[in-house]
C-alpha cells in the first residue's frame, strides 16, 4: 500500500541530494533509515562519553609512561 508524505520543497531537495540518478525517494529514504539505525547502534554500543580522542590518549600515555 502506498501513501503520500507532504514535504516542503526544501526538505524534498535535501532528501534528493542523497540520491543517485534514477533512484526513487523510497530507496533514498530506506538507505537513510539504515544509516540512522547503524548510527544509533554505534552510539548505544560505544557512547562518546566513554571514549577520548586518540590524540588525548597518546598524550596521556606519554605522560604516564615517559621514555
Amino acid at each position: 500500500m502506498k501513501t503520500t508524505i507532504q514535504l516542503t520543497h526544501e526538505t524534498k531537495n535535501l532528501i534528493s541530494s542523497f540520491g543517485m540518478k534514477g533512484e526513487t525517494f523510497e530507496i533514498i529514504i530506506k538507505r537513510l533509515y539504515e544509516i540512522a539505525v547503524a548510527q544509533r547502534l554505534k552510539e548505544f554500543l560505544m557512547p562518546s562519553e566513554r571514549f577520548i580522542p586518540i590524540e588525548d590518549a597518546i598524550k596521556r600515555a606519554e605522560e604516564e609512561w615517559p621514555e
